[in-house]
């Protein structure tokens, strides 16, 4: 019996090793080549729900072609302590325990490090396990990734609405016009529809999208351009 527990527990650590290894290597490939799939896109192929579109839209935009009004609003909407942790943020974190202890839910506390290794490898879903894996695997992608590479995945693989996917895609599925050429305000009801893009609408916003927006507008204000500086190196 001991033989047997040793020895699964052998297997059970070659195992673990193993994915590190492979985990490792596919995020350092993804440092420097683009992801022509990622498993929030595949899951949605694979058993696409209603409304999902037959032929999704995606194409890559470099950081350098996404706006910068684009990247404040994103950070202004989804995490203003980015340029500051190091893929997790511990106070959003025991506040989302707290919650959970009260029985309010397990709420979000994700970082945007975190909501890209969401979309590059895990499933849908709110379970711990899966939360366990996320800040392991955002733990990863700041060691081996900077910054701008995290902000540069992200608004490449994010969706904008049912199978429209990336900032590139969303410019021109709302506004009809490239990425490069949104102002402010579109950034900003962009980065509101993020927490829900097949219920919310950029254009035209419901009430609800256009106060988000008008807090995003206020928060990209406080935090100013030069937030992007130390971030993407402009």
């Amino acid at each position: 019996m001991h033989r047997f527990i040793r020895s699964l527990l052998k297997w059970m650590k070659r195992l673990i090793l193993s994915w590190l290894a492979v985990t490792l290597g596919i995020i350092l490939l993804l440092r420097f080549i683009d992801p022509p799939l990622w498993s929030w896109k595949l899951q949605r192929e694979l058993d696409p729900p209603p409304g999902y579109p037959a032929i999704p839209q995606h194409y890559w935009l470099s950081l350098e072609q996404i706006p910068p009004a684009m990247l404040l609003a994103l950070v202004a909407a989804e995490d203003q302590r980015f340029p500051h942790h190091y893929g997790l943020d511990f106070r959003a974190i025991l506040e989302s325990i707290e919650d959970a202890r009260n029985h309010k839910g397990l709420r979000g506390a994700s970082t945007l490090t975190q909501q890209t290794a969401k979309n590059l490898f895990l499933w849908e879903g709110r379970d711990w396990s899966r939360k366990l894996l996320e800040a392991g695997l955002a733990i990863l992608l700041e060691l081996i990734w900077d910054k701008a590479r995290i902000l540069e995945v992200y608004l490449n693989i994010v969706e904008f609405g049912p199978g429209v996917y990336g900032i590139g895609a969303g410019s021109a599925y709302w506004y009809r016009q490239p990425a490069d050429q949104l102002s402010p305000n579109q950034a900003a009801r962009l980065a509101a529809i993020l927490p829900n893009p097949w219920e919310y609408r950029a254009e035209p916003p419901s009430p609800h999208v256009e106060e988000r927006a008008r807090w995003i507008e206020q928060q990209m204000e406080q935090l100013g351009y030069v937030w992007l500086i130390p971030v993407t190196g402009w």
